[in-house]
């Protein structure tokens, strides 16, 4: 589904991700993990085509496609989807209104207000968000788990193919750890083909979702890959190679 062929990318200059390759099949979980600094964070940003990346080398294929020179929003309708760690502030538009336009956009539809509402409401229940949430602005003074439950509220809402999770489970208490991950395994049993690429320093979070593969990422590529034990090896005996 997603073909990462010798991937280099740099930002302001400086090289990060240097010759990556990663292939993602349809309805697999990937983990990637390593420390800050290796470049997770870039390779992700550089698979959804933000402007801050430069591409140096390398394709990016997704569903046979080379998406590598496109831009963000048909990367956003072909299936691509990705968390934000720090998602900006939009003063003035409602979180509802967002993600109806949003909506809208990547399935080239117009939905209908009240059969929206009803859609957006059943997601927002099963996340414990109470509805007066859609009528703020977009994360103007949310807390971080408020951030968190509106990046999985878009990614139930849009159904994308390929789900990128930056750090998704960084600064959540327990409690709204459990309540993503239930989310994701539910999203997961729903859209079976729907592949996920998750930047994680704990493995054990996401463990409910199978992952087939783990990722080492070190220096700005993928150094090592292997099955659920090299995650175990990672978090009993540290980023060594």
């Amino acid at each position: 589904m997603l073909q990462i062929n010798n991937f280099s990318v740099s930002v302001q200059k400086k090289q990060i991700v240097k010759n990556c390759s990663l292939l993602v099949k349809p309805g697999t979980v990937h983990i990637v993990m390593g420390q800050n600094g290796s470049g997770k964070s870039t390779l992700a940003h550089a698979l959804i085509g933000d402007s801050m990346c430069t591409v140096e080398g390398g394709t990016i294929f997704f569903e046979g496609k080379d998406i590598t020179n496109t831009r963000p929003d048909e990367r956003a309708r072909l299936g691509l989807f990705l968390t934000f760690q720090h998602p900006c502030v939009i003063p003035g538009l409602s979180v509802f209104s967002f993600l109806k336009e949003a909506y809208n956009a990547l399935l080239k539809t117009t939905i209908d207000v009240d059969v929206f509402r009803k859609l957006l409401y059943t997601h927002m229940d099963f996340l414990d968000i109470d509805r007066s949430f859609a009528f703020r602005d977009v994360h103007e003074g949310f807390s971080g788990g408020e951030k968190k439950r509106l990046e999985v509220l878009q990614l139930l809402l849009f159904k994308p193919k390929i789900v990128i999770l930056d750090e998704l489970d960084s600064g959540l208490d327990i409690d709204a750890r459990k309540l993503i991950v239930r989310a994701l395994v539910q999203f997961k049993k729903e859209n079976k083909k729907s592949s996920f690429v998750i930047i994680t320093h704990y493995q054990n979070v996401f463990q409910q979702l199978q992952p087939d593969y783990v990722h080492l990422f070190d220096d700005g590529t993928i150094v090592r890959s292997g099955g659920i034990e090299l995650a175990q090896k990672i978090e009993q005996g540290g980023f060594a190679k």
